[in-house]
């Protein structure tokens, strides 16, 4: 097992270690993270190993027991940690030993820390993402309940923060070891054992290889990419010179010295912790990209950006939940918005429909805006005959296209913002919503 240092490595070793390395070496303040997930994959290792003929039953029930004990610990706060305890497995196998004696070093038999870290890191990060998906699956149910229960509220959608076209708003809220194992450990029983879908290949890969992490990773960065925009939009929404939402107090704080203001802080914060979770994906990246092969110390990183993230990633998606659950609209502020130079473009297509091209009928709506402007008019306010000046083609009907709802329900095609589009993006996301949670796993709900 440990040599007199301590150390599961200490036998090739003599002298003692500085303690600024140490330090520098240890992962036991973030990797005990692991601890569960280290003490079932010792479990199904023990079972491995007595299926080999490298444990009596005797031994693999003790060892079991033990196991159980430890976890015990860890469970009730009272796993008391030991200054050589460098990291997670160490401490459960040092810790195992002092309850069961030396039969807890023949669980290390053919086994590395490389492939248990490994394969820890896979046990907890299966779980921690089902939670998350759990978390975020009830991010979008909110979403979706608000955009079902306000899709008749119309207001003005942007493009370079200039209003833009009527949308609707239930639009915009629908809008993320080295050789291998040589004394007969049958990988298919420890594959049943902790549940995964398949063995990992090429045993000079399973060690070293973190793709997995650098998926969740990158998943993170990208939903936290559009958790950053939406946040930015209710931010601008949210301040007096737009003034379409409110956010409830329990997400805003006050100022020290100006008793008026309501800041946004939780969409701040979400905002802010976008550049954080890009941050430990390309730095994991960076990591990876000078590996040589198999597994490097370099990739006791990996963890670290894993539990950051996942903690980021729970409080962002809970906080957002509870934003968009208690945030109020000012319907009447969004309609008064609306102004009838955004249904400039439906001017055009008012002329497209009495078979104009619609290069000409671009540029005809766009002289009666600039006639608009000149004449120091809303646009709906020039006479047909001031519009017949611009094309012949205009007539009475003309003011049919100054209805915002008309202008929003013409975009019917599946993904606009037409009523009956809007209903089948509600119909399609609670859709997605119901097979997620029949296709989740029992551990799939957050703790």
């Amino acid at each position: 097992m440990a040599s007199e240092s301590g150390k599961l490595w200490g036998g090739r070793f003599v002298g003692t270690v500085d303690p600024i390395m140490e330090k520098f070496n240890s992962s036991i303040t973030y990797d005990r993270h692991l601890w569960e997930a280290d003490v079932q994959g010792s479990k199904a290792y023990s079972r491995g190993l007595e299926k080999a003929g490298l444990l009596t039953k005797a031994e693999m029930d003790q060892i079991l027991h033990g196991l159980d004990k430890v976890a015990e610990e860890w469970a009730q706060g009272t796993f008391k940690l030991n200054p050589n305890d460098e990291d997670i497995h160490t401490a459960n196998e040092r810790r195992l030993k002092e309850l069961i004696g030396e039969t807890a070093g023949k669980l290390h038999t053919g086994r590395s820390r490389n492939d248990q870290v490994v394969t820890d890191l896979r046990l907890w990060m299966r779980q921690n993402c089902s939670m998350l998906s759990a978390l975020l699956c009830e991010l979008i149910r909110t979403m979706v309940d608000r955009a079902e229960a306000e899709r008749d509220v119309l207001f003005p959608g942007y493009t370079h923060l200039q209003r833009a076209q009527p949308i609707r708003w239930s639009h915009w809220i629908l809008s993320g070891a080295i050789a291998g194992n040589p004394l007969g450990v049958d990988r298919e029983l420890l594959r049943a054992e902790l549940d995964f879908g398949a063995i990992t290949l090429n045993s000079m890969d399973a060690t070293s290889e973190r793709d997995f992490v650098a998926e969740f990773l990158f998943w993170a960065s990208l939903c936290m990419t559009h958790l950053s925009r939406m946040a930015e939009d209710l931010i601008l929404y949210g301040t007096k010179e737009f003034s379409f939402v409110q956010l409830s107090d329990a997400y805003s704080t006050g100022s020290s010295l100006m008793p008026q203001k309501k800041n946004p802080d939780s969409l701040e914060l979400i905002r802010s912790k976008a550049g954080r979770v890009f941050g430990r994906c390309a730095g994991l990246l960076m990591t990876l990209k000078g590996l040589p092969s198999t597994y490097n110390k370099d990739l006791q990183e990996d963890k670290e950006a894993v539990f950051e993230v996942s903690d980021t990633m729970s409080a962002v998606l809970q906080v957002a939940t509870g934003v968009i659950s208690t945030l109020q609209i000012h319907r009447e502020n969004m309609g008064r918005a609306l102004s009838p130079d955004m249904l400039a473009t439906d001017l055009a297509y008012y002329l497209v429909r009495k078979g104009m091209p619609f290069r000409q009928a671009h540029e005809a709506s766009g002289k009666a805006v600039f006639m608009a402007e000149t004449k120091g008019v809303a646009l709906n306010q020039l006479s047909l005959q001031e519009l017949q000046t611009i094309s012949p083609l205009f007539s009475g009907d003309v003011s049919h296209v100054w209805d915002y709802g008309h202008s929003v329900e013409q975009y019917e095609a599946l993904g606009g913002t037409a009523r009956s589009s809007v209903d089948w993006q509600i119909g399609q996301l609670r859709a997605l919503l119901r097979a997620q949670q029949t296709e989740s796993p029992p551990h799939a709900s957050p703790k």
